[in-house]
């Protein structure tokens, strides 16, 4: 195991309101968020002041209702109310709770239960949800609208709130300000939206996500001139620490996008240098780049301009912003970096992008670990890995077969402290010291982190070959008439063995253009069963695809955008 070393020297913080008072003192008068007051409209300011005057008066305000202690949800889209909620609870209330703002009635009332929450700050949208929870959730005592003008007789205005803890402030009211930080004790309890539908409380403690921080950024350069360009959903480890909080640590500013209809809209006004996002986004612009360039005409200029500007790199001659000008423009001008997680990212999207000018690192990490466990170093990336692990952070591979693959186990400050109300899950997980991932991969000569799949997903044969789903998956994204797929195996009740299935969304465009506007299902169905089969052939016999399905809808996903497998697998 090979410690990795940092790059850059970065501030020592010991929690998270040490993280906030401090980049108020250096970034006192420059912007931090990028807000709308009206949707469509222009971007205004709020500096590093002006927001931990709210944040402040929001804690204080709190702590005055009665709630020292208590859990406290956040639901709600990416907005400064949500970042003034997060900050103010963490830093001297309680335990905050951010919620996933897509799921169900049902799954929400579910979670306000087990948690036992005793305050949710919310935006409109969940009024009627929550005013219907009274009676069923007796410790939920105190509801926050976000968009709420004046208070009324079931719930407060947030803006309100915000306006008593100032006047308790000029009063004297010192008793947030000077509330003591517990930095290892839970202070964040994260409901992991998985895959399999089993959602687990992730209790994670200011020394977890301040040990992350500091980390990742000795690793990747962020600047006070960054302004980051918000657009996952907060309540994600990945955009908490990484787009929310690390931006405040570094002096950065961030910009929220108002949705994915408007990414290439709001882009192009707060014209963003980092783009945090996962890989189907990524290669969701990176398709639409070369689509249309094919339809102009361009592609074989565009090919022919990323060959050159790869040779006169090699001799320090960076022509990006000139040969690739209006892709720059459609990324806001202004963009220096990307960074992917969430999972695995196609190679030749992230070479594609660096050779276009705009280098993008990818990472890999869990809610669990705060969440980044191995990052892309912005020097010296490999863009077929998913990093080498953090200083300080261990990562061995558990039980490592003749190829290297075993499962991925981590060791570090930003573990979690375990799932909340649930040791059997926990003692699971973690063992001696070591949180298993459930992650399968390995470590290469150069410690990089190399994942294969996820260990419940293996696909294993009567003869005891395993077939990585997301390998497959890999394969089959990569083809311009397919959208996205899902792979895995099903045992034939005749000879006992298992093949490879796998279920297929077309990519309407791609097949629009190829087709005209007149297609059928059958000749669809042709097109990518003729697609499959030339994957077919490049593959071992075990990994052959015996049968596709295709799918017309997009597949049920959770918010970070992964695949829900167990709400997929047709049952025929």
């Amino acid at each position: 195991m090979i410690e990795t070393k940092p790059i850059y020297e970065v501030r020592q913080i010991s929690d998270l309101r040490d993280m906030l008072n401090s980049s108020i003192e250096i970034f006192k008068d420059k912007t931090l968020f990028l807000v709308k007051d009206e949707a469509g409209g222009p971007y205004r300011p709020i500096s590093y002041e002006e927001y931990g005057r709210d944040v402040n008066a929001f804690g204080t305000a709190l702590l005055s209702m009665g709630l020292r202690d208590k859990k406290i949800a956040v639901i709600g889209e990416n907005r400064y109310e949500w970042a003034v909620s997060y900050m103010s609870v963490v830093n001297g209330v309680g335990v905050i709770v951010p919620f996933d703002k897509e799921l169900p009635k049902e799954e929400i009332e579910y979670l306000v239960e087990t948690s036992g929450v005793s305050c949710i700050i919310y935006t409109e949208k969940y009024k009627e949800i929550f005013q219907n929870l009274r009676e069923k959730a007796p410790s939920l005592t105190c509801f926050i609208n976000m968009d709420l003008e004046e208070d009324e007789e079931k719930q407060y205005s947030f803006n309100k709130v915000i306006e008593r803890g100032k006047q308790l402030l000029s009063d004297g009211n010192e008793e947030y300000i000077k509330a003591e930080i517990d930095r290892d004790a839970m202070k964040i309890l994260l409901f992991t939206s998985g895959t399999t539908g089993m959602a687990k409380g992730v209790m994670l403690s200011h020394n977890n996500i301040a040990t992350n921080m500091m980390a990742m950024c000795s690793m990747v350069n962020i600047v006070p001139s960054d302004t980051f360009f918000s657009i996952l959903p907060l309540h994600h480890t990945y955009e908490c620490t990484c787009g929310f909080l690390t931006p405040i640590y570094r002096g950065a500013s961030i910009a929220y996008c108002e949705g994915l209809k408007y990414i290439l809209k709001n882009l192009e006004e707060a014209k963003p240098t980092v783009f945090l996002a996962v890989p189907l986004i990524f290669e969701s612009i990176y398709k639409k780049i070369w689509r249309q360039a094919k339809k102009t005409g361009d592609d074989k200029k565009l090919a022919m301009g990323i060959k050159i500007n790869s040779g006169l790199k090699r001799i320090g001659i960076d022509l990006s912003k000139k040969l690739f000008h209006k892709i720059h423009e459609l990324m806001g001008g202004n963009m220096r970096l990307l960074i992917s997680g969430g999972a695995a990212i196609d190679p030749e999207v992230v070479k594609g992008f660096r050779n276009m000018g705009i280098p993008m690192l990818q990472g890999y990490g869990l809610t669990e670990c705060s969440p980044i466990v191995g990052l892309n170093p912005d020097i010296m990336p490999k863009d077929a890995a998913a990093g080498v692990p953090l200083p300080g952070v261990e990562v061995m591979i558990n039980n490592p077969g003749e190829d290297g693959i075993g499962e991925i186990i981590v060791r570090a400050g930003s573990v979690m402290l375990g799932y909340y109300n649930n040791k059997e899950a926990t003692d699971k997980v973690i063992i001696d010291g070591w949180f298993h991932t459930g992650d399968l991969g390995f470590i290469d000569e150069n410690n990089y982190i190399n994942i294969t799949g996820r260990k419940k997903n293996v696909i294993i044969t009567k003869n005891g070959k395993n077939i990585f789903p997301e390998e497959l998956e890999f394969y089959l994204n990569r083809i311009d008439f397919i959208a996205e797929s899902m792979v895995w195996g099903k045992m034939d009740a005749v000879s006992g063995e298992t093949y490879v299935h796998a279920q297929i969304r077309p990519d309407s465009e791609s097949i629009e253009e190829y087709f005209g506007s007149q297609v059928s299902d059958e000749e669809i169905e042709k097109l990518i069963q003729d697609e499959v089969d030339k994957v077919n052939n490049s593959l071992p016999f075990y990994k052959k695809i015996r049968k596709i399905y295709i799918k017309k809808e997009e597949f049920a996903k959770t918010t970070s955008k992964k695949i829900k497998r167990h709400l997929e697998i047709p049952v025929n």
